[in-house]
């Protein structure tokens, strides 16, 4: 069967089986939609986080002094 989407197999702990099959039933989905959009969650979810600690990192360097104002970018 060829198809154009990667496949992924994936070895769950039963509890966490039953609960992608609670969530998936709720929504009237199947697991592997249920599993796609969850893994797509956290990916994003992770990403999001990156950008907190850079955004920090970044903060946590600026110079005030040399700094512009919003105002100043925009006008």
């Amino acid at each position: 069967m060829s198809t154009k989407n990667p496949r992924l197999n994936v070895v769950l702990e039963p509890g966490l089986y039953s609960a992608i099959q609670r969530l998936a039933k709720r929504d009237g989905t199947s697991l592997s939609l249920k599993a796609r959009d969850l893994i797509r969650e956290a990916i994003e979810y992770c990403e999001d986080a990156y950008w907190v600690k850079e955004a920090n990192k970044r903060e946590a360097n600026l110079n005030k002094k040399s700094a512009l104002s919003h105002r100043q970018i925009w006008s």
